[in-house]
């Protein structure tokens, strides 16, 4: 019963939140979202994050009020990160553009995508994997973002 509440709880949160705060835009351009974040990546050192889902989704809305809620993950993302919301809906599928990052919707939402600073696709992530029992894990979250930040991919990382 204090499994079901708590879900409950949850759902209820997300759909009053849901009213309040749009995260995703069903009338955005996404291909010219991403073209400005590449360009701005470029020119910080920095990769593109993708950030994939909808007004519609819980985890969706859920993993955007955790990594905003804590200081430490927002930091990272911050530094390390441009972040585009990519919206997925009834409205706008933007079917164009997840063909072009290989279908990444197949994972389910929210799912995350890797740009490096040249634009191209350097990792899909299915953000079930950074999930703990309730929300999400916030080392699981962390260790991702710094898997695919770019020191981790600059060779100039592993010199002796």
């Amino acid at each position: 019963m204090k499994q079901f509440l708590t879900v409950l709880f949850f759902a209820l949160a997300v759909i009053a939140q849901a009213q309040v705060e749009p995260i995703y835009n069903p009338e955005a351009d996404a291909q010219a979202d991403i073209n400005a974040a590449v360009e701005q990546a470029a020119k910080e050192g920095k990769h593109v994050f993708l950030k994939i889902g909808g007004n519609w989704c819980g985890w969706c809305r859920q993993f955007h009020q955790f990594i905003k809620d804590d200081a430490e993950i927002s930091e990272y993302i911050s530094a390390n990160f441009v972040v585009v919301n990519v919206n997925y809906s009834k409205e706008n599928k933007n079917e164009d553009v997840l063909e072009k990052l290989g279908f990444p919707q197949r994972f389910g939402f929210p799912v995350f995508v890797i740009l490096d600073a040249k634009g191209n696709r350097i990792h899909t992530q299915n953000s079930a994997y950074l999930e703990a029992k309730v929300g999400y894990d916030k080392s699981k979250v962390l260790a991702f973002f710094k898997q695919w930040s770019p020191a981790a991919l600059d060779p100039k990382t592993y010199e002796n």
